[in-house]
């Protein structure tokens, strides 16, 4: 059940996200747009009951439960920047606007770059980490939770790598700033 929500719950992101652009772009409805996009953290509200209802039921964590939190996370900490970046393009396509903003491709300014969007990724991390926390604690059965407590350790390593292969590496080689 929770994955089926997961899918769902990411089908919504982007539904939501293409209808508010829609209608600030082309139907020229500011209203009904800032509505939309407002609503797109309901989304992980969604999310978040149903794995508690889950869990709560009896069920064993598995997989999916920890991936719901890892979506959770993630969401939270990169939700503004995916809707930034879709209405940059958007806006481009659609209504005239300027470029999207691309990151810089060397140099310093790429280093600040990658430790600003590592910066995102352990706020994600940390959020995701409380949420699998409290899902253990609220559950009360390690035998039952395993699975939350395995993500923990997946969700650091995938940190780990992401730390030395971006922000660590572009501040060691920074290379030329290719403008």
């Amino acid at each position: 059940m929770v994955l089926a929500v997961i899918v769902a719950c990411e089908i919504g992101f982007w539904v939501l996200l293409g209808a508010g652009l829609v209608a600030r772009y082309l139907l020229r409805m500011r209203r009904l747009s800032t509505l939309l996009l407002i609503s797109v953290p309901l989304v992980d509200l969604v999310l978040l009951a149903a794995t508690v209802v889950d869990l709560r039921r009896g069920a064993t964590a598995n997989f999916t439960h920890g991936l719901a939190a890892a979506y959770l996370g993630f969401s939270i900490a990169f939700g503004h920047s995916m809707i930034r970046w879709a209405d940059q393009r958007f806006a481009h396509r659609f209504a005239g606007g300027p470029p999207p903003w691309k990151p810089p491709k060397g140099g310093w300014a790429r280093a600040r770059y990658e430790w600003r969007e590592w910066g995102k990724g352990i706020l994600g991390w940390a959020v995701a980490c409380v949420l699998l926390g409290a899902g253990i604690l609220m559950v009360g059965d390690a035998s039952r939770t395993a699975e939350l407590l395995a993500w923990i350790t997946r969700l650091s390593a995938a940190m780990a790598i992401w730390f030395v292969a971006f922000p660590l590496w572009a501040t060691i080689f920074p290379g030329r700033s290719q403008s």
